[in-house]
């Protein structure tokens, strides 16, 4: 039997209420078909979802045990990137062994074959080229776009040339659904490893912070997230959703403040932000606008500014419309450093980290 009968479990948390104990989530006794698997180790692996072959890279810390919950992380690369832009650094590495979580870092698609580059996350807008307000317009194209085409290079790929590019302005893969591949590639997982279902997170850099957004956004992945960490990633303009589902679902955001990719905006400014690193120009919801949408959407005060969380052993300026209660952290954090488009790994991987475990 892979999972602790009903009537036990809420006999056993009858047990811990009256005893005055602290208690422990259900889903620390629902273990997953993974924890009595023979498992897998460190390494590079391949599954098939939707008739292609997809790569992931998976770090176990050293003290997994097989009978034991154990909390994972989701990573995605940036644009072009791969399995190897995460799990290739030992920061990232060593940080999750000590605190015990297991790591999956899939591939994106890219170009399709024979040139298979350019590897990518598909998010709302990124592979049709429609920003919020075309896709809410009643005859879509006829408003505005991802990005201002005269000024940038077309980078669709032949994959989405045929149908779901409505312009110049799509950049990311159109071979296979994202979001249903991760969610099945969590669910592989599960099957390998004893994963603590309620403790599953998403992080990602670039391309793959945006995806993020699209994680938790979307109502058929949001439910399989805890919490989000988004690097150096926003969505494109006027997607402004909040979470995807009505659980609480923390997001820590960091961006950094001399990006000339994915610029953050001013602080407690709404408006759009606009790439201008003079090779093209694309438009993205600027970080204060996501944040207050999902400082509201966790009925947060947004009103007036956003009041600065402080962490001694981070650089970043880190604020919040959501103040901290008891021993959690604040549910949604604007963390700005002084860099560019990178993703600060040496201080940032703690920073989310840290935020995990207090989610």
């Amino acid at each position: 039997m892979s999972r602790v009968p009903g009537k036990i479990l809420t006999t056993i948390a009858r047990f811990i209420l009256f005893a005055g104990l602290a208690p422990v989530p259900l889903s620390a006794w629902a273990l997953t078909p993974g924890c009595k698997a023979g498992g897998l180790s460190n390494g590079t692996y391949t599954m098939p979802h939707n008739g292609i072959t997809r790569t992931f890279r998976l770090y176990v810390p050293p003290g997994y045990k097989q009978n034991v919950p154990a909390r994972m992380v989701v990573m995605f690369h940036g644009w072009g990137g791969n399995e190897d832009e995460f799990l290739g650094d030992t920061v990232v590495t060593s940080e999750a062994g000590a605190r015990g979580y297991i790591l999956v870092a899939p591939r994106g698609l890219g170009a399709g074959l024979p040139d298979n580059s350019k590897n990518s996350w598909t998010f709302r807008g990124s592979a049709t080229g429609l920003d919020g307000d075309d896709v809410n317009a009643k005859n879509p194209g006829d408003r505005s776009a991802i990005c201002d085409a005269a000024m940038t290079p077309d980078y669709r790929y032949p994959s989405c040339k045929a149908g779901s590019a409505r312009n110049s302005c799509s950049w990311t893969q159109c071979q296979d659904d994202d979001v249903d591949f991760t969610l099945a590639l969590v669910r592989h997982i599960e099957t390998k490893l004893c994963i603590d279902t309620a403790h599953v997170y998403a992080s990602g850099g670039s391309n793959g912070g945006m995806f993020v957004w699209e994680l938790g956004q979307n109502p058929l992945s949001a439910p399989t997230f805890r919490a989000i960490a988004p690097v150096i990633g926003l969505p494109h303009r006027a997607y402004l959703g909040g979470p995807g589902k009505r659980e609480r679902m923390p997001v820590i955001l960091i961006t950094g403040l001399a990006d000339p990719v994915v610029p953050p905006g001013a602080w407690d400014e709404a408006a759009f932000t606009t790439t201008s690193n003079g090779n093209d120009r694309f438009y993205y919801t600027g970080a204060t606008a996501i944040t207050r949408s999902w400082a509201a959407a966790a009925h947060c005060d947004t009103a007036g500014n956003e009041v600065t969380f402080r962490r001694a052993d981070s650089p970043a300026d880190c604020r919040t419309y959501c103040p901290a209660a008891e021993s959690r952290w604040p549910t949604v954090l604007d963390c700005r450093a002084k860099m560019a488009h990178d993703y600060g790994l040496p201080w940032s991987w703690k920073l989310i980290l840290d935020f995990f475990d207090h989610s």
